[in-house]
Parts: C-alpha cells; sequence; structure tokens
C-alpha cells in the first residue's frame, strides 16, 4: 500500500503553485492560482495585492480551500493535496519570519530575494498565510482520504 502521506508531500515539495479557493460574504466563490511556500506542510504562504478579489474575499471571510497538484501528469495519473485552512494577512514578527521563508524559497527556484519592505505600505503586496486544519489525498473511486503530513 502507497504511503499516501508520504507522496502527498513530495507533491507539495515539488509543485510551486495552488490554488486557493475563496468566497465572498454572500458566498459567491473564487479560485485564484498563487505561487507559495510552505513550513512543516501546515502553513502556506504566499503574496498578493489586498485589493485582489481573492484578497478581499479572505477578508471578509477567513476560510479557504487549497488544493495543490501537478497539472504536467497524463490524464488518469494525476493526484493532488486538499487542504481546509484559514488564513490571515501577516504583519510584525511573523511577517518578517513568513517573508524570510519566501525569499529564501524564490532564490532557491531563481527568483528575487524579499524583505519585509516588499509587502508593507506603500508596496502593493502583502504576505498571507493558511494554516491547515486538515489535509487531503484522492482515495479509491475518488474520494477524498484524510491523512496527516505535519
Amino acid at each position: 500500500m502507497p504511503d499516501q502521506a508520504a507522496e502527498a508531500r513530495a507533491l507539495i515539495d515539488s509543485v510551486q503553485y495552488m490554488t486557493v479557493a475563496t468566497a465572498d460574504e454572500a458566498g459567491r466563490p473564487w479560485a485564484s492560482p498563487v505561487w507559495f511556500v510552505h513550513k512543516d506542510y501546515q502553513r502556506f504562504l504566499w503574496v498578493s495585492k489586498p485589493d485582489a478579489r481573492h484578497s478581499r474575499n479572505l477578508a471578509a471571510r477567513p476560510e479557504a480551500a487549497i488544493v495543490i497538484f501537478d497539472s504536467t501528469v497524463p490524464m488518469g495519473t494525476g493526484q493532488a493535496v486538499y487542504v481546509e485552512s484559514t488564513v490571515e494577512q501577516l504583519e510584525g514578527e511573523a511577517e518578517e519570519h513568513g517573508i524570510a521563508l519566501f525569499s529564501a524559497r524564490s532564490q532557491d527556484k531563481g527568483g528575487p530575494a524579499w524583505t519585509p519592505d516588499d509587502i508593507r505600505p506603500p508596496a502593493p503586496l502583502r504576505l498571507y498565510r493558511a494554516t491547515a486544519s486538515a489535509h487531503y489525498v484522492l482515495g479509491a473511486n475518488d474520494e477524498r482520504v484524510p491523512v496527516t503530513l505535519g
């Protein structure tokens, strides 16, 4: 039997984008792909404009669903990690630790270095963190199976 938790961790480590699904105050859904970094498979960080639709949705309703998957695999062979989470815009010390983590992965992938000045006013972007409350993978018959990743 495959180690579903190990497969989920490997997928999260190998993929650079995740989809964040939010809803506004009226419950209208919205999904947005974001470049992300994770901390211990429990916290997922990304930068976005606070006036982006998903950011406005999160300000009104901080619950989000996340899906992380490799869209390049052949049909019928894909796997995904599904995450239930609560999201917050980071500030202060948490913001400084988060942007250091984000910057390290960015530079590791050939991107720029990031500092707190890149995500504080008057800069247009802010740092967001989703904290997972549950993780799932696809099981037999397309059923979501809970996994523990931490």
